[in-house]
């Protein structure tokens, strides 16, 4: 392991802690069973698990705590979460790793530390009330755990979660989706909005980045059955998945589990390892736009194309074709909700809404840094 590397390594074992007792199971002859995401690694003594960050020291599996290693204001129409608090701001944290190995990875230098020698990040040290006070004071009214992957850090993110709820404010989770029931469950307390990473259809193309198709199929399912707001978003690869079939196959699968999840259909930009890959045309998501229409889809938002999907972006009502929520980009230009119904029709609004929500974005729109000189992240 290079020196950076090893440094790090020993830094974050040191800003450790416990791990949730739902989310570790005893093994035979000191070994542990690690059920905060699908791998279920069964972790020796002296090892970590596949994601690099949680470990086994003395028969306790040690989970990382203490830190963030970015911090950030963003827009929650960047997280993405279209039907929960529009024109607010979301307090966004991650921490350090991940469970999977996506080569087109945007927030590759904090999600593949200690993987990758060339993606060091630093953690900076911060409690969960330190958090939760920033969120406070820049009138956050959610805290979101994202950038790295947060199943793999669920244990502190709860720490900071039972803060936030104690300042009523509510809590959101961006992943992946490689999840277990036990983690789950553990979450459901604390944790109302829920964004998954449908990355493909196709089970070769996970085995490819690192887990298996059905955990993240299931998992979506179980989200929805268990009353979490759930948002899907499908990065849109050029000849990864734009396929008509994939996009069929993904549209259905989520109208089979409730027509009201939104999906967002993102454009694609070279990133990390496949810088060889053209971005994502807009008609590509205009594409599977119609294509989620088709399917029965309430709600379908291509994403990073601004000013190139028409309306597409624009919630409407499923029964009048009201225009709900009008947008650009991340900035929500007039919000005409209130409350969970169509102001025109009556129609339920599926989303978490507020009784008097701001007729237009809070902040600016755009994303804020709260390290001094740091990059920006983005939702995974």
């Amino acid at each position: 392991m290079p020196n950076a590397m090893l440094g790090l390594k020993e830094l974050l074992d040191d800003h450790t802690q416990a791990a949730a007792a739902p989310l570790v199971r005893s093994e035979k002859d000191g070994a542990i069973r690690c059920l905060a995401c699908g791998h279920r690694c069964l972790i020796r003594e002296g090892k970590a698990g596949v994601c690099k960050v949680r470990f086994n020291r003395d028969g306790v599996l040690r989970v990382p705590a203490g830190y963030v290693a970015g911090l950030q204001v963003d827009p929650i129409e960047k997280k993405p979460f279209y039907h929960a608090f529009p024109g607010r701001d979301a307090l966004s944290f991650g921490m350090l790793g991940c469970d999977l190995h996506c080569s087109y990875c945007q927030n590759w230098v904090t999600s593949q530390a200690l993987r990758d020698e060339v993606a060091v990040s630093m953690p900076h040290f911060v409690t969960p009330r330190d958090l939760v006070m920033k969120a406070v004071a820049l009138e956050a009214p959610v805290v979101v755990s994202t950038y790295n992957e947060p199943l793999i850090t669920a244990d502190w993110a709860a720490c900071v979660f039972e803060e936030a709820l104690k300042a009523e404010l509510v809590c959101g989770f961006v992943s992946n989706g490689n999840a277990t029931p036990e983690v789950l469950d553990f979450l459901k307390p604390f944790v109302s909005l829920y964004k998954v990473d449908l990355k493909s259809f196709q089970d070769k193309s996970y085995r490819q980045l690192g887990c298996k198709r059905s955990t993240v199929l299931d998992a979506i399912g179980h989200l929805h059955a268990m009353g979490f707001w759930v948002e899907i978003v499908t990065l849109v690869i050029p000849e990864f998945n734009d396929s008509d079939e994939e996009l069929e196959n993904i549209a259905k699968f989520l109208a089979d589990i409730s027509c009201d999840i939104p999906w967002h259909v993102t454009a694609f930009h070279p990133s990390y390892k496949m810088t060889d890959t053209g971005r994502t045309p807009a008609e590509t998501l205009n594409r599977a736009w119609q294509i989620g229409k088709a399917a029965g889809l309430n709600y379908v938002y291509p994403g990073n194309v601004p000013g190139q999907a028409g309306d597409c972006e624009n919630t409407r009502c499923p029964a009048c074709d009201e225009v709900l929520i009008l947008r650009n980009g991340f900035y929500v230009v007039e919000n005409r909700m209130a409350g969970n119904a169509c102001p025109r029709c009556g129609e339920e609004i599926a989303g978490v809404w507020e009784a008097h929500p701001p007729r237009e974005s809070v902040g600016t729109g755009t994303p804020r840094s709260l390290f001094p000189q740091a990059p920006g992240f983005e939702s995974p």
